[in-house]
Parts: structure tokens; C-alpha cells; sequence
């Protein structure tokens, strides 16, 4: 069974996401599993996260990871602003 998953993140600034999409890059380039498949896309103020997985569990662990990752750099960027 295939599933997928669209998410669409809204940042604050157009340049959150650019540092977002640029720090996550590497990891789409070069995954560590084959049981899912990464898309990543800028539009404005939004990422877009395009996952599509051979089945549920490959992808809840691909997006948990993904948006972890996020969580992590929008910390930093908050952190640094300060």
C-alpha cells in the first residue's frame, strides 16, 4: 500500500524559508531509507513537504523526522533573533 502526505508550512518571513529549505536540502538529496520519497518546494512564505511512502509507518516516520528537523532550525532561528 502506497500513502502520502502534503504539508504546507506558513513562516513568518520568506527568508525563514529559505534557511528552512536550505538546511533540509541535503537530507532530501540523499535520504536514508528507500521506503520513502521526499519532495521539498518553496512558494512565499510557505514550504511545501510532498512525502510518498510504500506504506503508513514509512511515512508517519518520515514526516515525524522532517517536522522534528523544522522544529529544530525554527528554534535556532528564534533563538539567534533574540
Amino acid at each position: 500500500m502506497k500513502a502520502k502526505a502534503d504539508i504546507r508550512l506558513k513562516f513568518h518571513a520568506e527568508e525563514q524559508v529559505k534557511t528552512v529549505f536550505r538546511s533540509l536540502k541535503p537530507e532530501v538529496e540523499s535520504p536514508t531509507t528507500t521506503r520513502s520519497h521526499v519532495v521539498l518546494k518553496k512558494e512565499g512564505e510557505y514550504l511545501i513537504l510532498k512525502v510518498e511512502a510504500k506504506d503508513t509507518v514509512a511515512l508517519r516516520a518520515t514526516l515525524n523526522a522532517y517536522l522534528r528537523w523544522v522544529n529544530s532550525i525554527t528554534n535556532v532561528l528564534e533563538f539567534l533573533k533574540t
